[in-house]
């Protein structure tokens, strides 16, 4: 039984599978096709953060695969609260069929995992997110072809999404590049895994955003105060000025380059309205494809192939 907690743990080739699958079962929707994969499967999602994308996107994954899902909010099944995390983990596993968490604390998905005897899929933590960053790839590949050789700029926070780009960055052959104030590069704890991972190589990370993009055929971006983050808010939007991807940070990149963002987006800090809204930017075409790989993880997961 294999967990989907980080992009790091899975080879080329495996995330490459996933990749083809995704844009296969993309292809058959838009074809009418849904075949019940996953039929009589159930899906359990434990939510300790607010959810748009993540919750929906795999509620509906399971259902047009033919499964079912039932969704936890950590107001009446606070996570290690009630019981401990064991526990919890050890009892879900006797009604479920895999399990999504969205928490705070990495270490929390981390424990669950080890209790659980169903698969676990980390649907974000405050360490990395890697079912965003596949679906990302997914979105680039599909406006590029090949992977290989395409850079790509994040411009702002260290984040967890920045993480887990890097990382699939790497594994794909691709280029990373972060952009940041000096103080918001990633920390010591993920560049120590990142180089055990990749002997040799550090992500560059680099203060003038201006010379970020200027080589870019992605540019992206998320918010520069994460949940769980709202005491910091103040510091760091004094610190991210000069950081917003406007329309003349993107007139330094390539004329091809294309925009990303995670979502949600808050115009008019991190990004202009020009930008979010204009005609490079995929972000929306980036968030359907949150769907598509995440039917990608569950039914290599749970062992169903096409």
């Amino acid at each position: 039984m294999r967990h989907f907690l980080h992009l790091i743990d899975f080879t080329t080739s495996e995330l490459e599978g996933l990749l083809n699958l995704a844009t296969k079962l993309k292809a058959d929707l838009a074809k009418g096709l849904r075949p019940a994969l996953l039929a009589g499967k159930v899906l359990g999602l434990i939510f300790e953060k607010p959810s748009l994308r993540t919750r929906v996107s795999f509620e509906a994954a399971m259902a047009q695969l033919g499964g079912s899902s039932i969704f936890l909010n950590s107001t009446e099944n606070p996570i290690g609260s009630r019981e401990s995390i064991p526990d919890q983990a050890k009892t879900l596993s006797q009604f479920v069929d895999a399990l999504v968490l969205r928490t705070f604390a990495h270490k929390t998905i981390e424990e669950f995992a080890e209790f659980s005897t169903v698969p676990v899929i980390n649907g974000l933590s405050d360490y990395n997110h890697p079912c965003q960053a596949l679906a990302d790839v997914l979105t680039i590949r599909e406006a590029f072809g090949d992977l290989k050789g395409t850079t790509l700029t994040f411009v702002g926070d260290g984040n967890n999404v920045a993480r887990s780009l890097a990382v699939a960055c790497a594994r794909f052959g691709m280029k990373f590049i972060l952009a940041a104030p000096r103080d918001y590069g990633f920390p010591e704890e993920f560049l120590t895994n990142y180089r055990a991972a990749f002997p040799g190589e550090t992500p560059p990370h680099v203060t003038d955003p201006s010379q970020a993009v200027s080589a870019a055929d992605v540019i992206y971006t998320d918010v520069w105060t994460s949940m769980g983050q709202e005491a910091e808010a103040k510091a760091r939007t004094l610190a991210f000025q000069g950081f917003q991807v406007d329309e003349t940070l993107m007139a330094k990149a390539p004329g091809h380059a294309k925009f990303l963002h995670c979502l949600p987006a808050h115009r008019g800090e991190e990004v202009t309205a020009g930008v979010a809204d204009g005609h490079q930017s995929l972000i929306f075409a980036q968030a359907g494809n949150r769907m598509h790989a995440q039917k990608a993880i569950l039914l290599w997961l749970l062992g169903k192939k096409i």
